[in-house]
């Protein structure tokens, strides 16, 4: 017997604005993500991916269709991580917990246990100017998963970091989804990276963001970013996703000077 899924969006559109001035972001989208799976989320700037991220968070509400999330929602964990830089990293990491309604001296043995966990074992009296761009990043992971949820969102956490320190990440972030059993949606516009970490990718079309297709990463881990498996399959995908970005740009006029920014197939 399947599994139900942990998150199941139905039919799902988006729209900023009412009547004539609307625009849509998403239109038509179907996803369901099992549990324990690691969901790619692949596509051009503007196509909705972030939106959908926020709808399954809980932080906006669709304009039709319908959202449902296994448990008590989901974690996010932002671009840009979110901490607080008047706290340190434990002190960031447990204001999860006291939402939680964990009193004061389990907290600070759960955030340290937490901080362990993603490798910043001694940090947690450390503010966030005093580490790196990959700790500031662990610490916010550290922090999602206190929230203890079935289902992590991440919103392109990497994007901003180094390649040797994101190649070290997604190490860390394998390890962790593995062991905590979670079910992990990361948005990307990588296309290397959704293949480096994914299960299955997903890719949207330009806007109004829709499912285009879909594919099972049939590769076992732990992978490489530079192997022949997931340089052959970043290709492929790719080469879907330029037929795309191209047929959007002549649907909008081949003469507009902007158009959708090409995804990062680099380390």
């Amino acid at each position: 017997m399947t599994a139900a899924p942990v998150v199941s969006v139905k039919d799902v559109r988006k729209a900023f604005g009412r009547g004539a001035s609307a625009v849509f972001a998403l239109d038509r989208v179907s996803l369901d993500v099992a549990p324990g799976e690691f969901v790619a989320l692949l596509g051009a700037s503007g196509c909705g991916k972030s939106t959908l991220l926020s709808l399954i968070a809980g932080l906006d509400e669709p304009s039709a269709g319908s959202i449902a999330v296994a448990g008590d929602g989901a974690a996010l964990m932002p671009q840009e991580g979110g901490l607080f830089p008047w706290l340190t990293a434990g002190r960031n990491v447990e204001l999860a917990l006291r939402l939680r309604g964990m009193g004061r001296s389990e907290r600070r043995t759960e955030a340290e246990r937490l901080l362990g966990l993603v490798r910043l074992e001694g940090a947690y009296g450390k503010r966030p100017h005093e580490l790196s761009g990959g700790m500031r990043q662990r610490v916010a992971l550290a922090r999602a998963l206190a929230q203890q949820r079935q289902v992590l969102l991440m919103d392109e956490p990497f994007s901003a970091l180094d390649a040797i320190t994101r190649d070290a990440l997604h190490t860390e972030l394998v390890r962790l989804w593995e062991e905590t059993g979670l079910a992990v949606v990361f948005v990307t516009h990588n296309v290397r990276e959704a293949v480096r970490l994914g299960q299955r990718v997903v890719l949207l079309s330009s806007r109004p963001g829709r499912v285009l297709r879909e594919w099972q990463v049939d590769l076992p881990q732990p992978r490489r970013i530079e192997s022949e498996g997931v340089s052959r399959l970043a290709g492929e995908i790719t080469e879907h996703l330029s037929a795309e970005i191209r047929r959007h740009a002549s649907a909008n006029g081949a003469g507009s000077s902007r158009t959708e920014e090409p995804l990062d197939v680099r380390r």
